[in-house]
């Protein structure tokens, strides 16, 4: 196999063609080191947990992979990935694997103070079983909002050394943000997630999912307002936008097409950016 080929799997199999997850990764982290080091976080720390992001997002992706790829091979939309296809052998995959959790850990080890090494283990065990939770729960989304979150109490307590109130409640906005799109991307997978026995929120919802995407919006958006009270006055502003971001993603969803839940879904990468322009002028 011609390396740029194999080289090209690796790609795939770690999803550098969809960076939309690092991205939704890395917004509630990029809150958190801008309220956390009081409008002037750390280059250093920007730098590292940015790091982190794509690395644990990486494996993240393989390892799902590496669990579903029997499930993967009866899909449409993931019957050409990597190792449901055969492109990659399972042990090169477990070395990717192997290799991208040694470096975050190594660098969460080099880089980070005790306070917030003493989160790292949790972060990593979160990483490794939330693929599996879809086949022992009926609510995934909810282990990957905490999947997701964690890094907000990793940033406080790298800045900070202590996890206060604004660190919880930055936290319990990320995960309720988090299973509200991850909800809407459940929803473009809910007939092959119900043929193959798979659990979801969407599933589990049925035709309250968009109440529920919304009353998510609506929780995350009031505590992000809770947040708020200790930045300045424009804060809101982006408050505004994200909650119009919200407001589009329903438009999006209203038929439920898999193509619009999936438009709905990468579209809150604009409400992540939103909620960050109002801490930056906040």
């Amino acid at each position: 196999m011609p390396e740029r080929t194999r080289l090209g799997h690796y790609a795939r199999l770690i999803r550098l063609h969809r960076p939309i997850g690092t991205v939704l990764l890395a917004w509630p982290m990029l809150w958190a080191l801008w309220v956390a080091g009081n409008g002037a976080p750390d280059p250093g720390l920007l730098a590292v947990f940015l790091t982190g992001a794509f690395l644990m997002r990486s494996a993240g992706c393989a390892i799902n992979d590496y669990f579903d790829r029997g499930l993967d091979r009866h899909v449409a939309r993931t019957r050409d990935r990597p190792l449901a296809s055969g492109a990659i052998p399972v042990a090169e995959a477990l070395a990717v694997i192997g290799i991208l959790l040694v470096l975050a850990a190594t660098l969460a080890i080099l880089c980070l103070n005790r306070a917030a090494l003493l989160l790292t283990p949790a972060a990593l065990l979160l990483v490794v079983i939330y693929p599996l939770m879809k086949r022992i729960t009926r609510v995934p989304q909810l282990f990957l909002g905490i999947a997701f979150s964690w890094p907000v109490l990793m940033v406080f307590a790298a800045v900070r050394e202590q996890l206060p109130l604004t660190a919880w409640l930055l936290f319990a906005a990320g995960v309720c943000w988090t299973v509200a799109y991850d909800t809407e991307y459940a929803m473009a997978d809910r007939t092959d997630d119900r043929r193959l026995g798979i659990g979801s929120t969407a599933l589990l919802l049925g035709h309250r999912d968009r109440l529920a995407v919304a009353i998510l919006h609506i929780i995350c958006l009031a505590l992000l307002a809770a947040v708020g009270t200790t930045l300045g006055p424009l804060f809101p502003l982006g408050l505004v936008g994200a909650a119009g971001s919200a407001i589009w993603q329903q438009y999006l969803l209203r038929d439920r097409a898999p193509r619009s839940c999936i438009r709905a879904f990468t579209n809150n990468g604009w409400f992540g950016l939103w909620v960050f322009l109002g801490v930056l002028a906040g």
